[in-house]
């Protein structure tokens, strides 16, 4: 969002100019499926309903300076008539803090955006609204009460068994706010936080605590239900900069202490715009991140351990060009389909492969071409009822659109 690291930046140079051509896609079968979303649309999300139906969600912006945010849901192979979840002038919409939607198996929905707190650049909160089944869309709440004008975003949101849901997010009211562009201490402030609340469909938040005192600034949270309960994950950062990967579970009913996924060991003075992606399947789940320790810049994935406390040693994925901005599927218990941001002969392609448990791995296959330069976002994957779905922003000239595959597994 801000600061990128020199590999990234230099990436971005080199092939943001480079036109989207098509690639031979081998035996991947993938198909073109028509989006619901029309054109100066873009940030799709992909998400599996507690319904077992596929939704998106988008940013269509209109000629007159409105920006709606909407959903569609596919069903019986056709997508149903979109609907506006809310609109909005003040928004701050951004390639990196997308918005989100999430549907539980009763029907209700929530879903959230980003809006402008002050005059600040980075100043905006997360505004989260609901639609409890049967109903209309409610008005937006925000879950922090602290009312800085700092950075709030990056959230993630949970189906709860109960008809509420689970909001985490990261929460700068401690960096101190202001108009910067740097990572280090936020304007002589503090560091940023990630929070969590729970919302019930009356409106009403509970459960609010902190989960960690000190992550990355910029980066996209993550989080999955197990059949033990809410596993979140995030890049951290150490008081020397070191920014890797942790998590922390709901236990008992209280929040375990974080603790590392995997220890990479990436030192770097600024956030790198790339966070992790969870998915599960029943109490099993896989994690799969981006990394430049070292200077090699790598996708990796790793699995919940036997003893649910811990993940397994990760596997890498792709180490030849990555630019990350990862997304996961669990296939079954013991695999999981990862995608990622790949370069070949500095044209960037969305890519993805399936891995199995014990380190084995299917052929890597390739989705689109695309763009790597900001706009075109973070490419996103779900699978329903064993297709994989992909969506994500076509930049041609000055107009966005967004594409969509989809191919049988």
């Amino acid at each position: 969002m801000k600061s990128l690291t020199l590999y990234i930046i230099v990436a971005l140079l080199v092939i943001s100019c480079q036109p989207a051509n098509e690639k031979a896609e081998g035996t991947s079968n993938l198909k073109s499926l028509e989006a619901p979303s029309g054109s100066n649309t873009s940030l799709p999300y992909l998400t599996k309903g507690g319904d077992n139906f596929l939704y998106m969600s988008w940013v269509e912006k209109r000629d007159s300076g409105w920006i709606d945010l909407k959903y569609s849901v596919l069903k019986e192979g056709a997508w149903q008539v979109s609907e506006v979840i809310a609109s909005g002038k003040d928004w701050f919409v951004n390639w990196a803090d997308y918005p989100m939607m999430a549907v539980d198996n009763q029907g209700n929905m929530v879903a959230h955006y980003l809006a402008k707190s002050s005059a600040g650049t980075y100043s905006y909160d997360v505004n989260v609204v609901f639609k409890p089944e049967g109903r209309q869309w409610s008005d937006p709440i925000v879950p922090h009460d602290d009312h800085t004008p700092t950075e709030h975003g990056f959230a993630t949101l949970l189906p709860n068994n109960d008809g509420s849901f689970l909001l985490t997010w990261l929460d700068g009211r401690n960096t101190g706010g202001g108009d910067h562009d740097t990572h280090d201490g936020h304007g002589g402030g503090g560091a940023m936080t990630i929070r969590t609340a729970t919302l019930g469909m009356n409106g009403i938040l509970s459960n609010e605590a902190e989960l960690d005192s000190r992550v990355c600034d910029c980066c996209q949270t993550g989080g999955a239900m197990t059949s033990n309960g809410p596993v979140i994950v995030y890049r951290d950062r150490s008081e020397e900069e070191v920014r890797d990967m942790s998590f922390v579970r709901m236990m008992e009913n209280e929040w375990t202490a974080p603790s590392s996924i995997n220890t990479d060991g990436w030192k770097i003075n600024g956030c790198p715009v790339n966070g992790p992606r969870i998915a599960t399947f029943d109490n099993t789940a896989a994690v799969a991140w981006f990394t430049a320790a070292d200077g090699i810049a790598q996708v990796k994935v790793a699995f919940l351990g036997d003893s649910d406390k811990s993940f397994q040693e990760p596997i890498i994925i792709d180490d030849t060009g990555s630019v990350g901005r990862v997304d996961v599927v669990m296939k079954d218990e013991d695999s999981a389909i990862v995608s990622w941001l790949d370069l070949d002969d500095e044209t960037p392609y969305i890519k993805y492969i399936q891995v199995f448990k014990d380190g084995k791995m299917g052929d890597t296959k390739i989705v689109s071409a695309t763009s790597a330069s900001r706009g075109s976002g973070f490419p996103q994957m779900e699978m329903v009822n064993g297709v994989l779905f992909f969506a994500w922003t076509n930049m041609i000239e000055n107009e966005t659109k967004i594409d969509m595959k989809m191919v049988e597994l």
